[in-house]
């Protein structure tokens, strides 16, 4: 898998753009994107578990039924969730908008929105600039960029990118924007995935593939603890690289679900590196559990323990609080078994075996955990089942942002 330019345009028949409506008031930057396909897509979609959906979501996930997409029209400064049947309504409207642009079906459109919960949204500036936003639209790295920018709220960092696989000795591209910093908790996030690829590949198995994918990137980083009422990824597959369409088992599939994860998890690191006010990326690593889920779970308790967090950003080598978090977590481990590491730059420090202190030089912890990507390495004890989650330190400027993030 090599990295390619072009993002979400980097897969052959995909146009992007994004433009300013005006439903961020006091923003000057692009509040609408617009991603749409020459021709009718294969696509899947993964969404938040919060019994809370946004109206978005709801749409979405009905549109998404047959498996079929051409387009996804996405609004940033506003969720659209808690607004009751005119939610509702809007998020439908948005659909038919972006629909009579290409005079196809509102159905082959998929829906997003983020930003304040509970606050009517403005459909009358999204409808005004329709046709902005069609003129907008570009094939190349232009409209993925427009496109990226239009769907960002808190976030600070761009994230995006484009990889090229061969599947048949045909070249095959993914591309993908995304964005997410808070209210990131599995599973998911609040965070808006949309990922293009013109790989051949039926609805059912891109579904499946979009869902393994998901279990092992998205659904494995965590900033607050908070899960949001609109997240959503959605992938759209064209066909137009040329490859024999995957139908099923075999190595063309092993070969693009294999990169699916791997494209997804890049995507989902760089969400929890861009934690709000974030200065650090956790990397919280599980080995030895009896199983991947019990892993998975004794890693995720320890990335989202905001006393484990606050440590990290203190540069604290407090190893009590990551026995502490995998003791509350539920999974079955034996304390007696457990070994935890600070490790970064080449440099590891030892700070428990046998689930007791061991002695430890304050000094070169300190210096490890003073780095701006660290990693908390357990091993539970010398099963099999490991996993990995993502997350990031838990600083004074988050609450600086979310208390004001209204204002």
């Amino acid at each position: 898998m090599k990295e390619i330019s072009g993002g979400i345009c980097a897969p052959k028949g995909f146009w992007a753009g994004g433009i300013r409506c005006g439903i961020k008031a006091s923003a000057k930057k692009r509040d609408v994107a617009l991603i749409y396909c020459e021709k009718p897509c294969a696509a899947a979609g993964v969404f938040t578990t919060n019994r809370v959906k946004a109206a978005s979501v709801l749409v979405s996930r009905e549109h998404l039924k047959d498996g079929v997409l051409r387009a996804a029209i996405v609004n940033s400064g506003n969720a659209n969730a808690c607004t009751g049947e005119a939610g509702i309504a809007a998020a439908r409207k948005m659909t038919e908008l972006a629909a009579g642009l290409f005079d196809i079906s509102p159905k082959q459109v998929a829906v997003a929105s983020t930003g304040v919960i509970g606050v009517p949204l403005p459909i009358g500036v999204i409808e005004s600039g329709m046709e902005d936003l069609k003129k907008s639209l570009s094939a190349d790295e232009a409209g993925h960029a427009a496109a990226l920018e239009a769907i960002m709220t808190t976030d600070i960092r761009k994230k995006e990118g484009s990889v090229e696989i061969e599947i048949d000795g045909k070249p095959v591209r993914i591309g993908g924007i995304i964005k997410g910093s808070g209210m990131i908790h599995p599973n998911m996030a609040t965070l808006l995935c949309f990922i293009t690829t013109d790989a051949a590949i039926s609805p059912e198995v891109l579904d499946s593939c979009l869902r393994t994918a998901a279990r092992r990137s998205f659904n494995r980083i965590t900033v607050d603890g908070d899960t949001s009422t609109n997240d959503a990824v959605i992938i759209m597959a064209n066909g137009e690289a040329g490859n024999t369409p995957i139908t099923g088992a075999g190595p063309g599939r092993e070969v693009f679900e294999r990169a699916l994860e791997e494209f997804c998890v890049r995507l989902a690191k760089a969400t929890a590196r861009d934690g709000e006010g974030a200065t650090k990326l956790l990397t919280v690593s599980v080995s030895g559990a009896a199983d991947e889920d019990t892993a998975e779970t004794l890693a995720k308790s320890v990335a989202s323990s905001s006393l484990v967090k606050a440590a990290c950003f203190g540069e604290d080598a407090n190893w009590g609080r990551i026995l502490c978090a995998m003791g509350y977590s539920g999974a079955e481990f034996n304390p007696g078994d457990v070994e935890v590491s600070f490790v970064s730059g080449g440099e590891e420090a030892v700070v428990c075996r046998g689930g007791a202190s061991l002695p430890f030089s304050e000094e070169d912890a300190k210096r490890i955990l003073a780095r701006e990507e660290l990693e908390i390495r357990i091993k539970a004890g010398s099963g099999g089942g490991a996993a990995v989650v993502w997350g990031c330190d838990l600083t004074f400027d988050y609450v600086k942002i979310n208390g004001s993030y209204r204002s």
